[in-house]
């Protein structure tokens, strides 16, 4: 996976991590909660999100996990099951394998894919979210296109005269 995405170095050992928290399966599969809550009980309790926890945590208390077997053990279960749950046969391939479908692209205003991720502000957006997880849990091969607020959700005004702003 492509990580320049991630503006933080870290540890080679520890490199892996990025693969899961940019992998937004996290919003719905919570098998990793148990890692990202070891990393650092604190951010977790305030997130409930890998991407914060990774930004967050301190160089020592990296460098500190780069040598605790028991995590090292558990990120490679996640790693394992990230890959099966990636390889094919999906559903997708193995009803439509001599489809030439590259991409859908699906258009929204917001994704409700989980709390700890704040695109959304209400049903249709949790609708949305729920079409990208099933479509991900499918092997629909599906990208979402949608806006991104700097800082959650738009916020809407309408004045005396009716005009929103």
């Amino acid at each position: 996976m492509n990580h320049a995405y991630f503006p933080r170095i870290l540890p080679t050992k520890l490199e892996p991590l990025v693969d899961l928290v940019l992998d937004l399966r996290w919003t719905w599969s919570h098998t990793g909660d148990t890692l990202w809550q070891y990393m650092d009980p604190d951010i977790w309790e305030q997130t409930q999100n890998p991407w914060l926890v990774l930004q967050s945590i301190s160089h020592d208390r990296l460098n500190a996990l780069c040598s605790d077997k028991r995590f090292l053990d558990q990120l490679e279960l996640l790693l394992a099951e990230r890959e099966n749950y990636h390889t094919p046969p999906d559903w997708f391939t193995g009803k439509h394998a001599d489809c030439e479908l590259c991409k859908v692209a699906y258009f929204s205003m917001e994704y409700g894919l989980g709390e700890a991720l704040p695109l959304y502000a209400g049903g249709l957006g949790i609708l949305a979210g729920d079409h990208l997880k099933a479509a991900s849990d499918l092997g629909v091969p599906i990208v979402a296109l949608g806006l991104f607020y700097q800082r959650g959700y738009f916020r809407q005004l309408v004045d005396d005269t009716g005009w929103q702003h």
